[in-house]
């Protein structure tokens, strides 16, 4: 079983999009955590220092880290950001 969490910093890069993104990103996050194993849809990043994964949702990238409390399975969703913008740091 799958849920997912945001930092501060990820719940402020939605709520400064465009409601129209912001929906569409939230729908498809849903969707991901509905999924057996929604690591199946991400992909493993090379610099661990911006997360672990990403989701590609059109042109916006969700940052995140898997963490575990038992068997729940926690999405730490870091950041989201315009691919331009999301591997800068």
């Amino acid at each position: 079983m799958f849920r997912f969490e945001y930092t501060k910093n990820a719940a402020r890069d939605l709520r400064q999009m465009d409601r129209q993104v912001s929906t569409r990103i939230l729908k498809k996050m849903d969707f991901f955590v509905r999924q057996k194993n929604p690591l199946e849809f991400a992909k493993k990043l090379k610099d661990p220092s911006l997360g672990e994964y990403r989701f590609r949702i059109g042109d916006y990238r969700v940052l995140f880290d898997v963490d575990e409390d038992g068997s729940l399975k926690i999405l730490m969703i870091l950041s989201i950001k315009h691919r331009r913008e999301a591997y800068l740091d």
